[in-house]
């Protein structure tokens, strides 16, 4: 691995005696790792766990993902570990057992975002944001598989949060960054990288940052992160908008065989994750909160028209026992889509479909199609899912993967009726039985594209372990 010199000068300057170590680590394999899914999966992994998270893990390899049915039944996430780290900013500096709001500005992929709705109560609101379409359809994709039922899926420039102003209790920012702890994942950015780059992201990020600090109320914590080493992107940008806005510095209480190596300027803590240091790829990570008194004036008591458009009585006597609780939801309707949103995130939800292009919202449940209704294959990965309104039908691991290619396959069953498809007592899907043929309704954008090997593997991720 050829690094380019202006970086390879600034890093020996930063690690000193510790840079021939951090070299060597960039030239050995990148560790992987997995964060499960606890509501949906219960496992009980000997596996080794990544220290600064819950239900995470480290595997001795990278396996076939691809080929492992409960990755697609969001029964975990593959999740690179120094990440993980939001876990420690959200216990320590948030009061995790309250209803909050909370904004994951960069989403996409969804690793963050699967990993704060875990973390967050049943009756709070995530918005998890993508400005790129085509990224907002792949994280909408992971949001729904996990399940959780309490997110909106958003697709805006940063600037458009300025619309709900003091809206969240908490902002995620991971930002786009000139990405040099992803050289040893990524070679490509290591083509990419130079030190005009650098900056043209520091500035950015500063941009970025300005954006979006209106919408967090005042006594708000915000959670920076970056996946580069360099000062300016880190340090001085974060000292910056601290100095520029009053800000108050989170110190984080780290626990030495971590391996995390805090950092400060101008008062300001910082965390850094060197990958000798650490089993996991080079991020940095500070906490601020937002000080000062609310600007908002009280809201007038005058009546408010909703985008929201609910469901009618009708359509929601036929869906609503499809979930479990299904009093505790409002059941909207958007043209034959019926979904479902925790009652108590009506207003904040709505507020959020006034000002901001959404793309995905709760659990869509259902499909009309005339008098009759088709449950959504999002309804099958949700963890509300009644199970217990449908038939089911256990499959084995090549029908479960011939069923998520998409293919056609038959059941040992015959009648009339939507089957719930399931793999080791996991929801994977529906189809529909036709006698004895079945029609496969897993979502063609979903599916997996690559063949089948004539050998299929053995051992489960998170069975057999």
């Amino acid at each position: 691995m050829e690094l380019p010199i202006s970086f390879k000068e600034r890093m020996q300057r930063l690690l000193a005696s510790e840079y021939n170590s951090f070299e060597a680590a960039l030239a050995m394999p990148a560790p992987v790792s997995i964060r499960v899914n606890s509501i949906k999966y219960q496992a009980n992994l000997v596996l080794q766990k990544v220290p600064w998270a819950d239900h995470a893990y480290y595997l001795p390899e990278r396996p076939l993902f691809t080929l492992d049915p409960l990755l697609h039944a969001g029964c975990y996430y593959v999740q690179e570990a120094s990440s993980m780290f939001v876990e420690q900013a959200l216990k320590q500096a948030v009061d995790l057992s309250q209803s909050l709001h909370v904004l994951d500005l960069c989403g996409a992929p969804g690793g963050k975002s699967t990993h704060l709705a875990s973390l967050i109560t049943e009756d709070s609101l995530l918005v998890s944001n993508e400005v790129i379409k085509s990224r907002a359809n792949i994280l909408a994709e992971n949001i729904a598989k996990w399940g959780s039922g309490n997110v909106l899926v958003t697709s805006n420039d940063p600037s458009n949060f300025s619309r709900l102003p003091e809206f969240f209790d908490v902002m995620v920012v991971d930002a786009p960054c000139s990405g040099e702890g992803m050289f040893r994942k990524d070679p490509q950015a290591i083509n990419e990288w130079s030190e005009e780059n650098v900056k043209l992201c520091a500035q950015r990020q500063q941009r970025i940052l300005m954006d979006v600090w209106n919408a967090l109320k005042p006594g708000g914590v915000l959670v920076y992160s970056t996946c580069t080493w360099n000062e300016q992107e880190n340090e001085e940008n974060i000292a910056w908008l601290a100095e520029q806005e009053q800000a108050e510095s989170i110190k984080l209480v780290l626990d030495p065989d971590w391996g995390v190596m805090p950092t400060q300027l101008n008062g300001v803590e910082g965390y850094r994750f060197y990958p000798h240091r650490i089993q996991g790829e080079g991020f940095f990570m500070a906490v601020l909160r937002k000080t000062g008194e609310s600007s908002i004036s009280q809201k007038s008591g005058k009546k408010k028209k909703y985008k929201l458009q609910l469901a009618g009585k009708k359509e929601k006597a036929l869906v609503q026992d499809w979930l479990l609780e299904p009093d505790k939801y409002e059941w909207l309707q958007y043209g034959e889509v019926i979904s479902a949103i925790p009652a108590n995130l009506f207003e904040a939800a709505d507020e959020v479909y006034q000002h901001l292009h959404v793309v995905y919202a709760g659990t869509e449940v259902a499909e009309v199609k005339g008098k009759k209704l088709k449950p959504m294959h999002t309804l099958a990965v949700s963890q509300h899912l009644n199970s217990g309104a449908f038939n089911k039908v256990e499959l084995d691991l090549e029908l479960a993967l011939r069923y998520l290619r998409k293919e056609d396959i038959s059941l040992d069953s015959s009648g009339n009726d939507w089957v719930l498809l399931k793999y080791k007592g996991v929801p994977l899907g529906f189809a529909k039985q036709i006698g004895n043929r079945v029609n496969n309704y897993f979502p063609k954008e979903w599916r997996i594209r690559m063949e089948l090997p004539a050998e299929l593997p053995e051992t489960n991720i998170l069975i057999g372990s």
